[in-house]
């Protein structure tokens, strides 16, 4: 952690919704006139798309099945662990762009699958904001977890991530529902390694819960939409935070234990912006101060 530069991190498994949570953050931070730098979590994979089908052939062939984007061997995580620790305490530190389709390989002129040149992150920031796999990730080698000042998860029930992932990798990557299955079975033992215990780590938990039928994901025709959702949100430490303003605040919204407020699906983006906003604001008044 870090007064002078702090450290946001958003974490959660693919199809979880980080993105959209990243887009709220986006919001803040240009309504507060905050300066971020940004880092995503895929930046810091450790194999191009061809390299991880390579591994994940190999591991195969050694009787390892479950080589994953969730584990720690398909990762740079102690390359991330020391771009937290840089920022931490100058402020500074490197990323780059993985490209995932033809729309991000016009934009940085690199093919799908392919990672662009490694950058310093932009001077002067206020803060930086990470989004991804391992924000809060602990190991027997790295401790991403305590360099960072805000640690948000994101982690819908499981049915509702596995609709979201294979109805987005149907549309947007081409995946046939066979396949994006294939890949769920195969991340399981990393995902109860490494993503699940990520979330007690967390300072804030936004779970969605859908209040539909979700049973069976893989023959989901739909993914159930916000008013179809209840979100439950979860505070690591509840001092501090105005739960009647709240409730006051989130219609229809109520208390389900001490540290747990429950709200309709709608209401996300504005509970986040209600929660948040001081929360970050805090953060770059105390290193602004500190500087």
């Amino acid at each position: 952690m870090s007064v002078r530069h702090p450290i946001i991190s958003v974490t959660g498994s693919s199809g979880a919704g980080t993105t959209t949570v990243k887009h709220t953050f986006e919001q803040i931070f240009r309504r507060e006139g905050i300066k971020a730098a940004w880092i995503e979590g895929d930046a810091f994979h450790r194999w191009n798309r061809q390299e991880m089908r390579e591994a994940m052939a190999e591991a195969a062939r050694r009787g390892n099945f479950h080589l994953s984007h969730f584990g720690v061997e398909a990762n740079l995580l102690e390359e991330l662990e020391a771009v937290f620790a840089e920022y931490g305490r100058s402020g500074t530190g490197r990323t780059r762009h993985y490209v995932h389709d033809e729309r991000e390989a016009e934009l940085y002129g690199v093919p799908p699958g392919h990672f662009t040149e490694w950058e310093p992150l932009p001077p002067d920031t206020d803060l930086l904001f990470y989004e991804g796999l391992h924000g809060a990730v602990v190991t027997d080698k790295v401790d991403i977890a305590r360099h960072a000042d805000l640690k948000i998860g994101v982690v819908p029930v499981i049915n509702l991530e596995w609709i979201q992932k294979i109805h987005r990798d149907r549309a947007a990557r081409g995946y046939t529902t066979e396949a994006v299955t294939d890949t769920i079975l195969r991340r399981m033992p990393d995902y109860v390694r490494y993503i699940c215990p990520q979330f007690t780590q967390t300072d804030i938990n936004f779970q969605r819960v859908p209040v539909v039928d979700t049973s069976n994901p893989f023959i989901a025709r739909w993914i159930p939409t916000a008013d179809e959702s209840l979100v439950v949100i979860r505070f690591r430490n509840p001092r501090g935070i105005d739960f009647p303003y709240l409730l006051s605040m989130i219609h229809g919204s109520w208390m389900s234990r001490a540290n747990s407020i429950v709200i309709p699906g709608p209401k996300q983006d504005l509970a986040m912006q209600l929660i948040l906003t001081p929360l970050i604001l805090h953060l770059v008044e105390r290193a602004r101060r500190a500087r």
